[in-house]
């Protein structure tokens, strides 16, 4: 008879003890598959913020070449345009990053952008120019580490 409350014992303590691990082996795999769902979306919006903020840049580049003429009033809209994708993809670095420093790097590189057009001549828009793919890298060199 004591052998079987021994075996019993024995039994429902393996019992408890095996849902206890099992427990925390899905809690961790739970929180590495979140963890990984956060990285990959962390990857398409920075991406999708990169590519935006390259095509307002072009954008810009191009309504300050075309300020005057018959022109100007299409590649102004088409800044705009580009504009409100660029904002709209600032606006996702800001909901799935937690790092303060990159997306005041982020917001920094679309405010660069976003004043390109207002260059007093040729020399003066190089320089923006230069300074929005000066600012793209930096904010790209401080998300890299978040998505590694």
């Amino acid at each position: 008879m004591e052998t079987a409350v021994i075996a019993v014992l024995g039994t429902l303590l393996g019992s408890v003890v095996t849902h206890f691990f099992q427990g925390r082996a899905a809690e961790r795999t739970a929180a590495l598959t979140r963890a990984e769902q956060l990285r990959q979306e962390r990857i398409s919006t920075y991406s999708a913020f990169a590519e935006a903020v390259v095509e307002y840049r072009r954008a810009q580049n191009a309504r300050w070449y075309r300020r005057s003429g018959r022109l100007a009033e299409q590649f102004r809209e088409e800044s705009y345009i580009q504009r409100t994708t660029a904002r709209a993809a600032l606006v996702r670095v800001q909901l799935v990053c937690s790092d303060r420093g990159v997306v005041e790097l982020a917001q920094e590189t679309f405010e660069v952008t976003n004043c390109m057009h207002e260059a007093a001549d040729e020399v003066d828009r190089d320089r923006r120019s230069a300074r929005a793919v000066e600012a793209l890298a930096a904010f790209i060199e401080a998300a890299a580490p978040g998505v590694r």
